[in-house]
């Protein structure tokens, strides 16, 4: 019986038992980060049942230690500071090996800042046992959980710990943080080097659209194409299903008037809805303004060195690094019209980090389009006329 006991644990689970066991707790801890942690308590894009929350804040207690409020505040300042010298877990800045093998390692020093915490830290959840249990007591809870694997499962239940304890370590603050800066596909031109890791976002919850949601941080949404899958998402549209959340912002999809034959001329609800679309419009922008303008003008160099040009056109100029800065500024000397649409797109971008006046900011875009349309570039025009379509979008 004591052999029994120590072997196979209270429950005597045939061996399928365990490996199912082990995977729906590891997805339940991904769920517990990547909906209450992330999407709730840090950017506000959902609202929880408070019972959802307390059932998330005991199992990542027990799971991973972490507090609200640390995780909160290492990953706002991320955003904050992203892929600068103060950026927690850049690897543009630390490097790739450093960030994959020692993110939990970089997080633990940031959590440990008290700067941090209340700078960063403010309006998440502050209860009793916030502060009496799972911020004094985080050994107790992985502690808990040991004792009751153990107990319940055996040996094996030791190693099912082990596997616990790892899985934020190496998907969140490895995979995502990591490999979800470095490597991967991008949907949207934002400032910082996130990517997409895969179109489908199953393992890690939907944190591997990693690029659409710094596109777009305060979206409860991390899908975004017609083909990405977040199960994120599915599990937050469950649970509004039957009352236990509320989705308060997900990404805005652009929305195009009619095309009319009589000229149309913006005026401020244009330039608002491209404002608020401005990284749709920076995408629809690559799409068919800059790539067909590089396969034109390099039509004769061959597939590698457009998809060169592609990189060095598109991505945004604080991400190129001296070389790369280098070759841009040689292929726009060497192309005219590269350099001209280029250069429109940096104009139209200034448009919107302006802090001038509405009437000033409908001015200036005016004139882009204006000046857009006579460029005699037949996609730049295309584009000037489909800018003034533009209206404020819907909620998806």
């Amino acid at each position: 019986m004591p052999l029994n006991l120590l072997t196979d644990g209270l429950l005597g689970l045939p061996g399928w038992a365990y490996v199912l066991y082990a995977v729906l707790a590891t997805h339940f801890t991904v769920m517990a980060v990547t909906l209450f942690l992330h999407r709730d308590q840090t950017h506000r894009g959902v609202d929880l049942h408070p019972a959802v929350r307390h059932v998330f804040r005991f199992w990542l207690w027990m799971t991973t230690g972490m507090t609200t409020k640390a995780w909160v505040a290492v990953h706002r300042k991320h955003h904050a500071r992203c892929e600068t010298e103060e950026d927690p877990h850049s690897p543009q800045v630390m490097g790739l090996r450093k960030v994959f093998f020692q993110g939990a390692e970089l997080y633990q020093q940031e959590a440990a800042k008290p700067e941090t915490l209340e700078k960063y830290g403010r309006g998440t959840v502050d209860d009793w046992l916030e502060r009496n249990v799972y911020t004094r007591l985080p050994i107790l809870g992985v502690s808990l959980l040991l004792v009751l694997n153990v107990s319940l499962l055996g040996v094996l239940g030791l190693t099912i710990w082990a596997i616990q304890m790892m899985t934020i370590p190496l998907l969140a603050a490895g995979v995502v943080n990591g490999i979800g800066h470095y490597w991967g596909y991008r949907n949207f031109e934002c400032r910082d080097a996130a990517t997409n890791v895969t179109p489908i976002g199953l393992i890690l919850g939907g944190e591997e659209l990693h690029n659409n949601h710094h596109a777009f941080p305060s979206s409860a949404k991390f899908s975004l194409r017609p083909w990405e899958f977040d199960i994120g998402w599915v599990w937050l549209k469950t649970l509004s299903a039957v009352g236990l959340a509320r989705v308060r912002r997900v990404a805005p999809k652009p929305l195009l008037k009619e095309a009319e034959n009589e000229p149309h001329y913006p005026d401020l609800e244009t330039v608002r809805a491209v404002v608020t679309n401005r990284l749709h419009v920076l995408r629809a922008y690559s799409r068919s303004v800059t790539i067909p303008a590089i396969r034109e003008s390099l039509r004769d160099r061959g597939h590698r060195m457009i998809r060169r040009a592609r990189r060095l056109l598109i991505r945004e100029p604080e991400l190129l690094d001296s070389k790369d800065r280098e070759r841009l500024d040689n292929l726009l000397e060497e192309h005219g019209t590269l350099e001209t649409i280029y250069q429109y797109r940096e104009q139209l971008k200034s448009i919107w980090e302006t802090t001038a006046q509405n009437e000033q900011v409908l001015q200036r875009f005016k004139n882009w389009c204006w000046e857009a349309e006579q460029s005699g570039i037949r996609h730049l025009q295309e584009f000037a006329r489909s800018l003034q379509r533009y209206r404020m979008p819907q909620a998806a």
